[in-house]
């Protein structure tokens, strides 16, 4: 692989940067896509868990709550106890708030990094084409206009290739970061609410 990177001049080593990027991209999109699969999961059996909680089935709710797989019922499950603790107020919604954020956060890892590779990508493939045209020109001059068309021809190829390749990486980096920070972003408007209509159901009034 690297002798046919050697091959490129001054665009191989950008070339190899990008195949390194590339492999990260990948890895962080594939790891990132089973972490968030299921943090969407199971908003009508939370809808019927915070119903049960206010008719008074508190153990029902609570034992609910602990069986989901989404951040939302994470927070449930912790609110639940605490009221049942008697904890309420702005203290109890200030502990919400923050394992929310925690939530949020641990989804959110490593996304920036796959928003920067998305970025950065782009613009390696750029410096190689400005590179590799630098390096054709300087051997047209060299040769005092003597050049062989078609070699020059290989050269400007070569320079352009890296552009590709950067493309090739940012792309799929970019609708990755995009795709899955929705998916977190979904994620933490369902732990909002439902904390608040949990909220609203420990408020009314008991049967």
């Amino acid at each position: 692989m690297f002798g046919s990177l050697s091959t490129l001049g001054t665009g191989g080593p950008i070339i190899a940067v990008l195949l390194v990027l590339s492999l990260v991209s990948l890895t962080l999109i594939v790891m990132k896509t089973l972490q968030l699969w299921s943090v969407t999961s199971g908003e009508i059996r939370r809808q019927d868990l915070i119903a049960k909680y206010e008719d008074g089935d508190t153990i029902s709710a609570q034992s609910s709550a602990e069986q989901g797989r989404a951040p939302a019922d994470r927070v449930l499950a912790f609110a639940i106890t605490s009221l049942e603790k008697g904890r309420s107020g702005a203290a109890l919604m200030t502990e919400l708030t923050r394992r929310g954020n925690e939530e949020f956060n641990a989804m959110t890892r490593h996304l920036r990094l796959l928003e920067l590779i998305a970025m950065i990508s782009p613009l390696l493939g750029l410096l190689g084409t400005v590179l590799g045209m630098i390096q054709s020109f300087q051997e047209l001059e060299l040769a005092q206009g003597a050049a062989n068309a078609s070699v020059l021809a290989g050269g400007i190829w070569q320079a352009l290739l890296t552009t590709a390749a950067g493309l090739l990486v940012a792309i799929p980096a970019a609708v990755g970061a995009s795709l899955l920070s929705s998916r977190a972003e979904r994620a933490a408007q369902l732990i909002e609410g439902a904390v608040a209509q949990l909220m609203l159901a420990a408020d009314a009034p008991k049967p």
